[in-house]
């Protein structure tokens, strides 16, 4: 009779889960920035009784994609943060600092 031993489960890289938190959060960004769009159409709508569709259509990009673009880079910043790249960054900084004030210190 065969045997059959559980296999343990692949440790996740963390790479990959960080690419999915990525894709999670900016699902969740891109829904946000489609509603703050459409508010800002209906106020501008709401607003002139002369509104072109190629206003209304303008004011939904230019909302849409500057919420998306500022949501985006604020979670790249916030991933980046939590991933431990930001600490690594903070110590080449110190060190460059340290040598610099030893050089003035000469």
């Amino acid at each position: 009779m065969p045997s059959f031993d559980p296999k343990p489960d692949p440790i996740p890289s963390p790479r990959l889960s960080t690419l999915s938190r990525f894709r999670r959060i900016m699902t969740w960004m891109a829904s946000f920035s489609i509603a703050i769009a459409a508010i800002a159409v209906l106020l501008v709508a709401r607003g002139d009784q002369g509104v072109h569709i190629h206003m209304l259509i303008a004011t939904a990009l230019g909302v849409g994609l500057t919420v998306l673009l500022a949501t985006g880079l604020m979670s790249l910043v916030f991933l980046s943060s939590s991933s431990g790249h930001d600490d690594a960054a903070g110590q080449a900084t110190d060190a460059t600092r340290d040598a610099r004030d030893e050089d003035d210190d000469q």
